[in-house]
């Protein structure tokens, strides 16, 4: 197998566990992307704003099938969706402008947080 096609077989398998993660928990994909695309060879800002790329095919995808299955409320889609707006921008302009350091450092509280709460 040459690094070519390994690196390819390496993020088809990336490509697989975030989908899987969105598919199974309607989300959350892009905490799996990230480090996993940084295990293949992407920087980390660029792991960042890759994964919010692939998220959203992958996110729409799980929807209709939700949707399918009757599994929505509609009522959040304005609110949640000003928010995301919102917060996509800021995160962007942020990502240009901090260090990959401190970058990775709120990813990992995030993360913590994340975990945290779905224990408590």
């Amino acid at each position: 197998m040459t690094e070519r096609n390994f690196l390819e077989s390496k993020r088809l398998t990336c490509g697989l566990l975030t989908g899987v993660a969105n598919g199974l928990f309607g989300g959350g994909g892009g905490m799996l992307a990230v480090p996993l695309l940084q295990k293949t060879g992407y920087q980390e800002k660029s792991a960042h704003a890759t994964a919010i790329l692939v998220i959203l095919p992958v996110s729409l995808f799980s929807f209709l099938l939700y949707f399918i299955r009757g599994f929505y409320d509609f009522s959040v889609l304005i609110p949640t969706a000003i928010g995301v707006t919102v917060g996509g921008f800021v995160g962007a302009k942020l990502l240009q402008s901090l260090p990959e350091k401190i970058v990775r450092a709120v990813f990992a509280g995030l993360q913590l947080i994340a975990g945290l709460f779905l224990f408590l």
